[in-house]
């Protein structure tokens, strides 16, 4: 079954995986094996930054402006902004707008994110 999603839904029916004062992460698991997180990345703040072995990630960004780092490239990031991020590409979020910055992420399931 498909399932459509607007970005204010995302925050109603996503589960809630990590809150602190950095950022806010919602997983929406309904797929079989990828998984579909939101980050809310709060004014100032950055994501501590990861890297999938062999897993390709891809970002939306939906809300906010700020930078991203992959491997030892950083560019500038916004709205409307799709990222594709190779396996094993560290990556790392900056948020340097006025605001809460949002973007949604789509990897291959690990761990306990199920």
């Amino acid at each position: 079954m498909s399932v459509k999603l607007s970005i204010d839904e995302f925050e109603k029916v996503g589960k809630i995986v990590k809150k602190n004062d950095v950022y806010t992460v919602l997983d929406v698991s309904k797929l079989e094996n990828l998984v579909v997180s939101m980050t809310v990345l709060h004014t100032g703040k950055e994501t501590s930054g990861h890297s999938h072995k062999e897993a390709d990630e891809v970002y939306f960004f939906v809300e906010g402006e700020g930078k991203m780092k992959i491997g030892n490239e950083k560019i500038e990031v916004g709205k409307g902004d799709i990222i594709l991020i190779p396996g094993g590409s560290f990556h790392k979020v900056f948020n340097e707008s006025g605001s809460d910055m949002k973007f949604v992420s789509v990897f291959e399931k690990y761990g306990d994110r199920t």
